[in-house]
Formats: C-alpha cells, sequence, structure tokens
C-alpha cells in the first residue's frame, strides 16, 4: 500500500519533534454483503475503505491522527498531527531502519468471494428461505444475509518493524419467526470464518435455515421457564459468550490497569475451580478471530490465561506491555485505521475435560439445558452478567425434556467459574460474534465443551 521510502520518511516526521514511538497502521478493506427479507433481496451492496493511522507516543502521552489520503504528503500531515497532539518538544531528526517480518497466514483462502458473481450470492439467500419456510407452516418471516470481506493491512513502527496481514471473512445468517398461540418465536443460525467462498463447501446453508426455523417452531409449543437457583448444563459450543463476556473482558490489560475488573492483582490466585483452563487464541485457523497479526504487528498467539483453576495471565497490547516490560500477547486490536487499538480477545474458549457429556445429563437431577445462549450485559468491575437463553430445555430426573422460552441467566462471572463441578470431553467452537468495547467492534469467537455450573438463577416466568 506504501512504499517503504515513504514509510521511513513519515515515521521520521512523527518523531521529528521528540517523540518516544511512533507507528503507522493502513488498511484497505473490501466487503460485500446481500440481505433477503420476506423473499425479497433488500440489500445488495459493496465497498471500500482505504487510509491510514498515524499514532504518536511521548512519555505517557498518545497522539492520534488518520486520514484516507495515502500519498506522502497526506500520511506526513497527519504524522505531524499526532505529533502536536502528543504535545512533545525537543527537535531534531530521527531515520527509522525498516525490517520486513512476514508472518504467514494460518490458511490459504482457496476462491476469493470477490471473485463470485453477486447472483450466486442471491441463490444462496433463495435457498435458505425456501427451506426454512418448508420447516412448517407457522413460519411466518424469513431473514437471511451473507456477508464478506478482504482486509489488507501494513504495519509500521520507529523500532523498526515493517509487516502485514490479508484476512478473508466470510458469513451466513438466517433468522426465523414462526407464529402460534404463545405469539411470535423467534430462531437464529449463523457461520462465519476466514475462509474464501469454500465457506459453502463445509456447510449447507437449506440445512442452517432448516436448524434457524426448527428453533422458532420448538418455541412455540415450550414452557415458560422456571425461576430461581438450579444447576444448568450449557451444551458445547452454545455458551462460549458467556465466558467471553462474563470473565474474558476482565482478563484484559487496559481494564486491569484502570481497575475495572475483579482479576486485577490475582495472578497466581486461584479463581476457578480445579480442571478449568481458559484459552485465548487467535492462530485457531478458520476461526472468526484468528488472524496471522494484530493491529500493531505482533503475532497471533495462544494465550493460557487461566490454567487448572488459577489465574497465569492477562492479555496485553504494545503499550501496556512495554510498560511493564514484557511482550505483547497479539491481543492489539482496532476496528479500522481511523480507530486506536485497545486490548482484546480474539477465539476465547474453555478446553474440554474428561466428562462424558450423557453422564453429565444423567447425574443432574433438575436443572436447565441451554442449547444456545443470546445477548447480555455485564459489568467487567464486578462481574455481574444477565444473558438471554435463546434455546433451552428443562433437565428433570437426568433427561432433557420440555423445551422453555423467556428465561435468563443471571449470575456473578468469578462465581460462575469456581462452580463449574463437570467438563465434557465434546468441546466445540460456537458461532461467530462481534466484540463491542469502547464504541469499536472486533470479530471474535468462542467455545466451550458441554460443562454443568452447579448453581445459578434462571429468571424465568413461570410461576
Amino acid at each position: 500500500m506504501i512504499d517503504e521510502s515513504v514509510i521511513s520518511r513519515v515515521l521520521g516526521a512523527a518523531l521529528r519533534t521528540g517523540g518516544d514511538f511512533a507507528e503507522i497502521f493502513a488498511e484497505d478493506k473490501r466487503s460485500s454483503s446481500a440481505l433477503l427479507d420476506d423473499g425479497k433481496v433488500e440489500e445488495l451492496t459493496s465497498g471500500r475503505d482505504r487510509g491510514a493511522g498515524i499514532r504518536v507516543v511521548v512519555g505517557e502521552t498518545t497522539g492520534f491522527a488518520h486520514t484516507a489520503d495515502l500519498s506522502e504528503a497526506g500520511l506526513t500531515a497527519a504524522a505531524e498531527a499526532a505529533a502536536a497532539a502528543a504535545r512533545s518538544g525537543g527537535g531534531g531528526v530521527r531515520t527509522v531502519a525498516l525490517e520486513r517480518r512476514d508472518v504467514p497466514p494460518a490458511y490459504r483462502v482457496e476462491t476469493y468471494p470477490a471473485d463470485v458473481p453477486k447472483a450466486r450470492k442471491v441463490e444462496l439467500l433463495t435457498r435458505a428461505d425456501e427451506a426454512a419456510r418448508a420447516a412448517g407452516s407457522a413460519v411466518t418471516q424469513v431473514s437471511a444475509s451473507y456477508g464478506d470481506s478482504r482486509r489488507r493491512i501494513l504495519v509500521a513502527n520507529s523500532d523498526g518493524l515493517l509487516t502485514g496481514d490479508d484476512v478473508v471473512r466470510t458469513l451466513f445468517t438466517v433468522s426465523v419467526v414462526a407464529t402460534g398461540d404463545t405469539g411470535m418465536q423467534t430462531g437464529r443460525e449463523s457461520v462465519g470464518h476466514t475462509v474464501g467462498w469454500e465457506l459453502f463447501d463445509l456447510y449447507d446453508v437449506e440445512e442452517l435455515a432448516r436448524t434457524a426455523a426448527r428453533r422458532a417452531l420448538t418455541k412455540l409449543d415450550a414452557r415458560p421457564a422456571p425461576s430461581g437457583e438450579m444447576p444448568v448444563v450449557i451444551a458445547s459450543g452454545g455458551g462460549g459468550v458467556l465466558f467471553h463476556e462474563a470473565c474474558g473482558h476482565g482478563l484484559e490489560a487496559d481494564l486491569v490497569g484502570k481497575g475495572a475488573s475483579v482479576f486485577k492483582g490475582r495472578v497466581g490466585e486461584r479463581v476457578a475451580a480445579k480442571g478449568v483452563t481458559i484459552v485465548d487464541d487467535g492462530t485457531m485457523a478458520k476461526e472468526w478471530g484468528n488472524y496471522a497479526i494484530d493491529d500493531e504487528g505482533h503475532p497471533a498467539q495462544r494465550n493460557v490465561l487461566i490454567e487448572d483453576g488459577v489465574l497465569t495471565d492477562y492479555m496485553w497490547d504494545l503499550l501496556r506491555a512495554r510498560k511493564e516490560g514484557r511482550a505483547s500477547s497479539g491481543n492489539g486490536r482496532r476496528q479500522s485505521y481511523q480507530h486506536l487499538p485497545m486490548v482484546r480477545m480474539t477465539n476465547t474458549y474453555l478446553l474440554a475435560g474428561d466428562d462424558d457429556p450423557e453422564d453429565i445429563i444423567a447425574s443432574t437431577d433438575r436443572g436447565v439445558y441451554v442449547k444456545h445462549l443470546g445477548g447480555g450485559q455485564v459489568n467487567t468491575a464486578t462481574g455481574d452478567f444477565v444473558f438471554g437463553m435463546t434455546e433451552a430445555y428443562l433437565i428433570e430426573n437426568g433427561e432433557i425434556t420440555d423445551p422453555i422460552r423467556e428465561g435468563n441467566l443471571i449470575g456473578n462471572g468469578p462465581e460462575v467459574l469456581t462452580r463449574i463441578d463437570a467438563l465434557g470431553n465434546d468441546f466445540a467452537m460456537g458461532p461467530p460474534g462481534t466484540c463491542g468495547k469502547d464504541g469499536q467492534g472486533v470479530p471474535v469467537g468462542d467455545g466451550v465443551p458441554t460443562l454443568r455450573v452447579s448453581s445459578l438463577t434462571v429468571g424465568g416466568t413461570a410461576a
């Protein structure tokens, strides 16, 4: 995107007034999407976003500017603006010698979605719509969406780093509404990976649509969710978002540094039940949070955060790691070139245990089986959370029985970690997600094996 000699001169301009550190992050992102709603194509879009963000650090102060002009003049103006914002003095010229460091991607794309005609993308939506409607006469509304993106980045800094990445993501989602005596009920299914058009060699869109329709139709005959504290079994792949939100954010070094995490100062302490190991892993090929380098140029890593119940480390970005005299963990991420990087998760998951999932159910006399969790709210300073259950069932006498609806899981993240008393041997990653933090959204993945929390509050509507 930018000539190396230009990069070197722009970094020099950024440091001219005495900066300690300067960085160029350039991005060229192309994307396309299609939406079918109520049998009609409502949207068919494509776009491109291209520009650079320049960061200058002086002591504890960071100056940042971004521009869509990738000419030397445009980049130099942004660099000078960022340096001025950092409010440093001094003077002189500093030359930056760049060393290219290429990191190979975890997966090689077979077919770039940009090379696929739009008509084939619309055909996927139509097939999904027809399959969902054929699942039952109670299906009253179907929405199907497709999206792809190719994001190429370049990262260079005054430490001499010059590197880049090229990530392709492809996503497909089906949402279904079914109407009956209990009103309208919804079901949703989505798949997304850091792969190209070959995603649809791995997944059948008609089967995805039937799964979404089944969820909606099942809830038409569901009982209201119970209320009170009880054992909760979370299905393989279905509840990773709980640990992402209720625990993962509290392990991000920026929130720890601000005192906004219940895990502050607890490295080396037991924070979870024995056997509980939580990992954040940006190297997982094809998963939604995968990349070769983070948005500060550091290679993605597999970071063990909690091992056998003991807190071992936090996630780190470059500047916070430098301040602590340690290396970044590869978790510096940003939404786009218009944003500063911050500590973010990638693919966050609980490792599998040794228990048979069927035995976990059979040994639960009464409780709730959560097949899929929806969105929720979390207070990272306390760990308190509320999550909706989008597909859940009663457990009665050690068996999964009736479906339930209109229920939430209410609890505290650190407490949940200590109450996990069974871990299945059937680990799976869940659907793709977008993690929001301080106004920025980035793609993430999460996963869990079947697990049981010995006691968790279920907020339902049953008397």
